[in-house]
């Protein structure tokens, strides 16, 4: 037989026990302070994520960067004079050079991507090797055009360069054949060089394209290949290069050509074709993949040929970027967002069986449940990375839904209840993702589910007498 309160602590504290309001107080204040550690989760994912990164950079950069490569590219050097008057003195005129460059009609590339995965604890990195076929071809250099005097191009100094990103992923010397016949190629980390007028000098020499302020770079490194022709006479249009590259994750390619054409396959079941030029054809599959662009003049921001100013390829590129599936940690970013969600509707859950039940629970229980489901997402997200996110997914829904079943024995008075708790906590997991996995409609889907639920929990608590017994 209960005792009536006999003083206003008692009164007090009885009032607090049974009153619905300071009950519905209490487990707002202790969603806002679970909101606390929720962020920390999201923080740790972003850690990770970072790290993962990390890892792979520092994998990629031991084997060879991403790769892209610039070119052929024909570049003449040739002498410009500019007479200056100097009044009483005469005239003098100054003499220096510059470069005219030139670009292929025609460019046929072919290349085999062979993939390999390099790892690092529990990460891992595409790198790759890739033998490719060169084939260009360019027209004879039209010096009227660019206002050049035939006496004035130098065709002894005349090269070739093909812009690469790292040179250390060259792993054999290439082949370079001009017209049929091999020449002699080097490396360099400045190639492509224009010079600009320098007033100091009547003539500029070999030793000033190592000041920087005098030059414009086509591409930063690369190699580049003398053609030891002595006159317009000696002039081939035929370029062929065999090259083996080694690189990390991407390999891409500008179009220098007229026309452009490149074809890669590999197996590697999971690649990504990127840049500003789509493919003209592909093909994916779990044995590899097979693609093929053509790329046309009219498509690219860069001109044929020009003199002086080199001119930027950077937003030209294409290519295959081979992915590593990793999405366990946007997954579980996204999952993680939901995390205040998936506490409210559990709280209010067992709010309402509490209500309806005359079942007491206490706030430090609300606590340890709240816990639970804040721990769930660490479980997911350590788990993912060792096994993949629907697996972990499965697992940490599994163990979280579990523990608070059986916890909830200690203060449900029917078993059946915790098979109702459990029921609903499937439900809402199971709710999070199927929205996970349809991002297309995962908005559309969150919404209508969200309605669902608020209509379901007006349903059932339409009979609850919120402010006690009505006479």
């Amino acid at each position: 037989m209960e005792t009536t309160p006999t003083n206003i602590f008692e009164r007090l504290n009885q009032w607090i026990k049974e009153s619905v309001t300071i009950k519905l107080l209490s487990i707002g204040f202790l969603l806002l302070i679970l909101l606390i550690p929720a962020s920390w989760i999201e923080s740790l994912i972003v850690e990770r994520q970072a790290r993962a990164e990390s890892v792979v950079g520092e994998i990629s950069e031991k084997w060879s960067g991403e790769q892209t490569l610039s070119g052929p590219v024909l570049i003449i050097p040739f002498l410009k004079r500019e007479k200056i008057d100097k009044g009483k003195d005469g005239t003098e005129t100054r003499e220096w050079k510059e470069k005219a460059f030139f670009l292929p009609d025609k460019l046929t590339t072919t290349g085999k991507v062979n993939p390999q995965e390099l790892h690092r604890g529990i990460f891992e990195a595409a790198v790759y090797e890739a033998a490719l076929e060169m084939q260009s071809s360019f027209s004879t250099p039209d010096f009227s055009k660019l206002k050049i005097a035939p006496e004035d191009v130098l065709w002894q100094e005349a090269y070739l360069v093909l812009g690469i990103n790292d040179l250390r992923g060259i792993s054999v010397n290439p082949t370079i054949k001009i017209g049929g016949t091999e020449v002699v190629s080097e490396p360099s980390s400045q190639i492509g060089v224009s010079t600009q007028f320098k007033p100091e000098s009547s003539v500029v020499t070999a030793e000033d394209y190592s000041d920087g302020s005098l030059t414009t770079r086509l591409t930063q490194n690369g190699i580049t290949a003398p053609l030891s022709w002595q006159s317009a006479a000696d002039f081939q249009k035929e370029v062929t290069i065999s090259l083996s590259l080694k690189g990390s994750t991407l390999l891409c390619f500008v179009p220098t050509g007229k026309t452009t054409k490149v074809s890669l396959a590999g197996p590697w079941p999971n690649p990504s074709f990127t840049g500003n030029f789509t493919t003209s054809t592909r093909d994916v599959n779990e044995q590899g993949f097979t693609a093929q662009w053509n790329v046309l003049h009219y498509n690219r921001p860069f001109a044929q040929q020009w003199v002086g100013e080199g001119q930027r390829f950077s937003g030209s590129e294409f290519g295959v970027k081979l992915l590593i599936p990793v999405g366990q940690y946007q997954k579980s970013m996204r999952t993680a967002k939901y995390g205040a969600l998936v506490i409210l509707l559990t709280f209010v859950a067992l709010f309402m069986v509490e209500i309806m039940r005359k079942v007491r629970i206490h706030p430090f229980q609300y606590i340890l449940v709240g816990a639970a489901l804040i721990i769930y997402y660490s479980l997911l997200l350590s788990f993912s990375e060792h096994v993949g996110f629907d697996v972990a997914y499965l697992i940490a829904s599994l163990a979280t839904i579990t523990l608070i079943s059986l916890y909830s024995f200690s203060f449900f008075d029917v078993r059946k209840l915790s098979g109702v708790l459990a029921g609903l906590l499937f439900f809402f997991y199971g709710f999070v993702f199927v929205i996970i996995q349809l991002q297309d409609y995962s908005l559309l889907l969150g919404s209508v589910g969200l309605f669902i639920i608020i209509g379901l929990i007006m349903y059932f608590s339409k009979n609850i007498k919120w402010y006690g017994d009505e006479a």
